[in-house]
């Protein structure tokens, strides 16, 4: 049976982050990973966006960790020369009805510690973007893009610069908690036992499933795993906008956006679709082409010169949800010691956006409530 100090479940962008994290402080650190390469799920199936953190509950992790992982996240692109840019975010109201709504939004930002927020009327908003057409305006500057491959690798190489390592195609299967040290379960071609003192399972859209199959641990504490698919629209030609657009929140979602790649390239979503599949695994991860319809309707209400026909599908992504389609937005859910009683596990839930904006802020509150 092979020992290692830290084992992570899971090569998406916060796992990677953690991982580094852990061995940044010394700790021999290997990730495992089901899949055939790093962040190919929820981490690389979004829309790339550096969130300012706006819409987030006062006090929740969303906006604690979203406002501390902006900074250190653009810190940390600087330094490794990972493609990014702050090109800035409008949160626009299409109508009377949403006005208030969007000075709603400003407070609760104000409240999470983002005070560069620009209320703009209609004419600056469309001094801004000319092709807009809506009442008001809210300009986040500190909104940006960032290139999620290139992070992830960057991670994966500080990880590997301090002696650790990632292990491709394979599945952590089961997890038996001892008092010092933790088994782990491996699948894959090369079926193997790892025993560590710290585990993280960072599984995303596995993890609650992960939880069920743990050992020493109270299945009273695993949560229900929801499912919302989002899907996107490319737009065929050259978008005629500089900065990211957003219309008003919708449950499940920030509603069908505007953004833009690095590249300049423009696409929209994603919109909520709640699925139910029997796993993760069971996911269909087309786009449906009828579902333009409702894209163009949205999205004419702030852009009315949309082309016809102008949306091509894209691609999608599947949100961990911790709560049902209806019921109020979630927070992050990191359950460690102090939640379950176990010395070095932890059981990260429903990290979804933005998780890929607060990665290295949830990896340096794990590594903390491990007390690492």
């Amino acid at each position: 049976m092979d020992q290692v100090d830290a084992v992570v479940i899971g090569a998406g962008v916060v796992g990677l982050a953690v991982a580094r994290a852990l061995a940044l402080r010394g700790l021999e650190t290997i990730v495992l990973e089901r899949c055939n390469a790093i962040g190919t799920m929820t981490s690389s199936r979004n829309s790339e966006v550096i969130h300012a953190g706006l819409y987030y509950a006062t006090g929740s992790l969303k906006a604690r960790l979203c406002v501390q992982g902006r900074e250190q996240l653009y810190r940390y692109c600087d330094a490794r020369g990972i493609e990014h840019r702050r090109c800035g975010k409008l949160l626009v109201a299409s109508g009377e009805a949403q006005l208030p709504n969007l000075a709603q939004i400003a407070a609760q930002a104000r409240a999470n510690g983002v005070f560069d927020l620009r209320l703009l009327d209609s004419a600056q908003t469309r001094a801004l973007e000319p092709e807009l057409a809506v009442l008001e305006g809210l300009l986040s500057p500190s909104t940006g893009i960032v290139d999620s491959h290139g992070l992830m690798l960057a991670l994966q190489g500080d990880l590997e610069a301090t002696g650790g390592a990632v292990a491709l195609l394979s599945p952590a299967t089961a997890l038996h908690c001892g008092v010092k040290m933790h088994v782990v379960t491996v699948g894959g071609e090369a079926p193997l036992e790892l025993t560590a003192r710290v585990v993280v399972n960072a599984a995303g859209l596995w993890a609650p499933a992960l939880a069920a199959a743990t050992l020493g641990v109270s299945s009273a504490l695993v949560p229900t795993a929801h499912y919302a698919k989002g899907n996107y629209f490319s737009l065929s030609g050259r978008a005629p906008f500089s900065h990211l657009i957003y219309p008003m929140p919708e449950p499940g979602g920030l509603g069908v956006h505007l953004t833009l790649d690095l590249a300049g390239q423009a696409r929209f979503g994603p919109d909520v679709e709640w699925i139910t599949p029997a796993t993760p695994d069971d996911i269909d991860y087309r786009v449906d082409p009828a579902r333009g319809d409702a894209f163009h309707d949205a999205i004419r209400r702030y852009w009315p010169a949309l082309p016809q026909g102008a949306l091509q599908p894209d691609y999608c992504g599947v949100r961990p949800k911790l709560r049902p389609d209806g019921e109020a937005a979630q927070d992050f859910a990191l359950q460690g010691p102090a939640e379950h009683g176990v010395a070095g596990l932890m059981n990260l839930y429903g990290i979804e956006s933005p998780g890929l904006t607060a990665c290295l802020a949830i990896a340096d509150e794990v590594v903390n409530r491990l007390g690492l």
